[in-house]
């Protein structure tokens, strides 16, 4: 364990025990706890923490619910918060009771292909208040779950241990990401909004004389301004649209310069570096794989 002024970095799930007065890990880099066991740091303890380590946490009575309207679209029995490795997070609470934690150092899945394929869900980039909001049902099945891990850890590691814990864990990923998808769904009206706020941004963002000095828009500038994170962002985008954030970008940029190109005779490099290129190359790039047609033939074509 590492100590900083303003958070704990946890080097092993050992040192996570020790710190919160657990028993010693039955593996050294998975570990299955029920947050009522741990016991409450000092007072003086830092709120955040960094571990290196992936952890997937179950908590009851998750607040944050996705209002639109007078409705509400996520479901109030729990939810899940996921965490890669290196990410700052909060300390745990103890207010959330029947609260689970899934520990998993990365390099218990070296030589399986989960090692790679965990980096695709999106979902271990989300920001706490994009929680994963559970059904009932859904709430069983991840449970199942969760209870199937915890049973082959406290029964004897043998040969065939790590292949069934490794599968249970990309089932039970596999499981979130369709939640998620669910989720995306239920939101749709919310998303739809932020979606709404998006084009308004990149409008502005593009209307803007100052473009030419701060550059194209990048995700994590847009994300910021709509309060979600950047990998939240792009999974919200691409099943409302089928693209990412980047993709949205692009496109919204590729409008407005198809707009400047028919409606004005500035010269190419002059529209790029008003869009926030630092060289026409690049904009000629992209205005040519998006579109078909280099600047100057779209220009053309309406003469």
């Amino acid at each position: 364990m590492k100590r900083d002024k303003s958070f704990y970095k946890f080097e092993s799930l050992t040192d996570f025990h020790q710190v919160f007065g657990l028993q010693k890990p039955l593996h050294p880099m998975i570990s299955f706890i029920d947050i009522q066991q741990l016991q409450k740091l000092p007072y003086d303890f830092p709120k955040s923490m960094v571990m290196n380590f992936y952890k997937i946490s179950y908590k009851t009575g998750i607040c944050g619910k996705s209002k639109y309207g007078q409705n509400y679209y996520d479901f109030g029995e729990g939810g899940l918060v996921f965490t890669a490795p290196n990410q700052l997070f909060e300390s745990p609470s103890h207010h959330h009771t029947n609260s689970s934690l899934l520990l998993i150092h990365p390099d218990f899945l070296l030589s399986y292909p989960l090692a790679k394929k965990i980096k695709e869900y999106g979902f271990f980039s989300y920001a706490a208040n994009e929680a994963l909001h559970l059904s009932d049902k859904e709430k069983e099945t991840i449970l199942s779950l969760f209870n199937s891990i915890d049973d082959e850890l406290n029964s004897r590691i043998d040969d065939f241990s790590q292949d069934v814990i490794i599968a249970q864990v990309e089932l039970l990923l596999n499981y979130c990401n369709r939640f998620y998808k669910r989720q995306f769904i239920t939101r749709k009206s919310v998303n739809n909004t932020i979606l709404i706020k998006l084009d308004e941004i990149l409008d502005n963002y593009f209307n803007n004389v100052d473009s030419s000095i701060q550059g194209i828009p990048s995700v994590q500038l847009i994300a910021d301004q709509l309060n979600v994170s950047p990998s939240y962002l792009s999974d919200m985008l691409r099943n409302l649209t089928g693209q990412n954030a980047q993709q949205h970008i692009h496109n919204k940029l590729i409008e407005k310069s198809k707009e400047i190109l028919s409606t004005t005779n500035l010269s190419i490099s002059e529209i790029a570096y008003q869009l926030g290129f630092e060289h026409p190359q690049s904009f000629s790039r992209l205005f040519k794989s998006k579109s078909g047609l280099s600047p100057l033939k779209f220009r053309s074509s309406f003469n």
